[in-house]
């Protein structure tokens, strides 16, 4: 394991603030220093305000708390290639979001994500039972369960979203997309970020609750009640990712390995790196959707699945080589 200087985490912060600063710029609405100061003043700051702002700030909470989740379902679960996408919490949030626009379309927002979060534990939860009955022979199991799994809940979704026609919806939330974020419209995500505070609050007993059963009770920890709030954090993050901009896959995944390798897996040290990292990958995939195809853009899911999948595989080679 490696270390880095202390002096790098305040340049990665002043990192993340230069991607997020560039992303207030970016986009069809002609929105730079010219404008604001010059002609058509209350115009650009009203696109600033109103659109480019809410949009960079539900970025860096999206991006900064699914990339905790990933590492936080990863200590509990005790695998590395995890995350709420490979172990049907985030598909079973969408059911959650669908059922919810079927029988209650009227619930506001915050109620949404109450039974979002509440499908997502419960798809958490049935996966842990799943993994207890099955033998695993291999790290890679583990993952191969989850999406499964969450293949088979996306297929009920759907079919129930065919049926009554709301498979629009659904696809939405399937993918990824913060060009609809407005003022008004993200500030869901600050209790991502709440949480992700309580996490790193709890830093030190979810890295014992890693252990094992047996450690942690040795050592003075309800395994039990750590787990149950872990999963909570997980489950309700994810969902209020879901409601505000969709599933980001892999970030989860990919994020918390790649920290690992120079931090370790002391989830205290870890987690600060893990939220910067998370935030400025996806503010990145974000800018560099809006300028590929430019005035049009690539919604954040397309980007994170093609970056997160060839990294995925990256580490799945990367440890096979290893292990030869």
């Amino acid at each position: 394991m490696k270390t880095l200087p202390i002096a790098t985490l305040p340049l990665a912060t002043v990192g993340i603030g230069l991607l997020a600063v560039w992303s207030l710029f970016v986009g069809v609405s002609d929105v730079s220093l010219a404008t604001l100061f010059g002609g058509a003043p209350d115009q650009a700051t009203q696109v600033l305000l109103v659109s480019r702002l809410p949009r960079t700030l539900a970025l860096i909470l999206a991006g900064a708390a699914m990339a905790v989740s990933g590492l936080l379902l990863q200590m509990l679960v005790r695998n590395r290639f995890v995350e709420p996408s490979t172990t049907g919490t985030a598909e079973s949030a969408i059911f959650g979001m669908m059922m919810v626009s079927l029988l209650a379309p009227e619930m506001p927002v915050f109620g949404r994500m109450a039974v979002a979060s509440l499908c997502a534990l419960a798809g958490t939860g049935l996966f842990l039972a799943i993994l207890r009955q099955v033998p695993l022979r291999s790290p890679l199991v583990v993952p191969l369960v989850g999406i499964m799994l969450g293949g088979v809940i996306t297929a009920m979704t759907e079919f129930i979203a065919y049926r009554q026609d709301l498979i629009q919806s659904v696809r939405g939330w399937e993918t990824g997309d913060f060009s609809a974020i407005l003022l008004g419209r993200y500030e869901l995500l600050w209790l991502s970020a709440a949480l992700t505070g309580v996490a790193y609050l709890a830093a030190d007993r979810f890295t014992v609750a890693g252990m094992g059963r047996d450690v942690a009770t040795n050592l003075g920890i309800d395994h039990r009640k750590v787990m149950a709030l872990g999963l909570v954090i997980v489950s309700m993050t994810t969902a209020a990712v879901i409601a505000t901009c969709g599933m980001i896959p892999f970030l989860g995944l990919i994020v918390p390995n790649v920290v690992s390798l120079v931090r370790g897996d002391n989830m205290r040290g870890s987690l600060p790196w893990v939220a910067l990292m998370g935030a400025g990958l996806v503010l990145a995939c974000d800018i560099a959707g809006r300028l590929v195809i430019h005035p049009y853009e690539i919604p954040i899911g397309t980007m994170m699945g093609v970056i997160g999948s060839a990294l995925f595989l990256y580490l799945l080679l990367r440890r096979n080589g290893h292990a030869g």
